[in-house]
């Protein structure tokens, strides 16, 4: 896709959404899925191998139903060099495990029901999601969805003109100790995640979203405005929710990396953590494919990403107070 083409796409992607409510019209309509072959598109990310390993595996999870990766697109970061290297290596990582390389994202719809767009550059999800879903393919995209907010809105754009629903999540949204939250009685939140930074990427969407998902999955979506504290050392993000709760994201950059929070309710605080691994993640994945039922929605990914968005633009303006409306009115220019 040229420079000027996917500009084009993007802008007439846009121009179809809505005000706050960030995009209409959904949920869009499932196609069936055919069957249970898995495509991967991305092998620089070591999310590819822990799916594979848990999908085809000599005794699988039943809740996997039979699910099962044969064919993998391999690229794919280009220009990122934590991403590049891992390519070659984990190439003859899947190819151990029965999966076929393709050499075009093409030949692997070809060969496949489902996708699982893994490629760890948010730079090329726009162009390949696209491709998947003009094929009528069913898609789990890895985080970042993307690597801006507007090329975000045109992916959950396509979703609904190709009429195929997309899941996107983090698999932080699965941390322990949610499990046991009643999310009617949550007064706010914070949370902690590593904040890692990508000269490719905007700030958060790198790394820093896994702990802004954990707080969206206890916060839900509402969020009016996000201010930011910035160090190189650490990030502070506080969002004002529209019922005034408040809700705070700390990324961090030194120490060991950890991921958790605290959660506040009305009838007392949790405490979010351990990391509860891939999982419970690709369990609801599979339970997409088989279904075409996302288990979030569009609203709140595109909400996650406006926050980030948000948080970036409060850096830039040296850490004043950023409506999340003003930044997507930008993004849908």
């Amino acid at each position: 896709m040229t420079t000027f083409s996917r500009r084009k796409f993007v802008q007439s992607s846009i121009m179809a959404g809505a005000g706050l409510g960030f995009v209409n019209s959904f949920p869009v309509f499932a196609s069936n899925a055919d069957g249970k072959r898995v495509g991967i598109i991305g092998l620089d990310t070591s999310h590819s191998i822990a799916f594979t390993k848990a999908l085809n595996a000599e005794q699988p999870d039943p809740v996997f139903d039979g699910y099962k990766v044969v064919a993998a697109y391999p690229y794919g970061s280009k220009d990122i060099e934590t991403s590049t290297k891992r390519i070659p290596g984990y190439i003859e990582e899947v190819k151990k495990m029965g999966v076929e390389i393709t050499s075009s994202i093409k030949e692997l719809l070809s060969k496949v029901d489902v996708v699982l767009l893994e490629t760890n550059d948010g730079r090329l999800h726009l162009e390949q999601a696209t491709e998947v879903l003009k094929a009528g393919k069913r898609m789990f995209i890895d985080k970042p969805v993307a690597a801006s907010l507007a090329d975000t809105l045109a992916i959950f754009e396509a979703s609904k003109k190709y009429k195929i629903p997309i899941f996107s999540a983090s698999s932080l949204r699965y941390i322990k100790g949610l499990e046991s939250i009643d999310k009617s009685k949550v007064v706010g939140a914070d949370t902690f995640s590593p904040a890692v930074l990508e000269k490719t990427h905007p700030d958060l969407f790198w790394y820093g979203i896994h702990g802004v998902e954990a707080l969206y999955t206890v916060m839900g979506t509402g969020c009016k405005t996000v201010t930011r504290v910035n160090t190189p050392n650490t990030d502070i993000v506080v969002g004002i929710w529209a019922d005034g709760r408040t809700g705070t994201f700390r990324g961090t950059r030194t120490g060991k990396h950890d991921y958790g929070g605290t959660v506040f309710t009305q009838t007392g605080n949790k405490i979010l953590g351990p990391y509860a691994g891939y999982e419970p993640l690709l369990a609801d994945i599979i339970k997409y494919f088989k279904t075409g039922e996302v288990p979030v929605t569009p609203e709140e990914t595109i909400e996650i990403f406006t926050f980030m968005e948000a948080a970036d633009e409060s850096k830039r303006q040296g850490g004043k107070t950023v409506t999340l409306e003003s930044v997507l009115a930008k993004a849908k220019k």
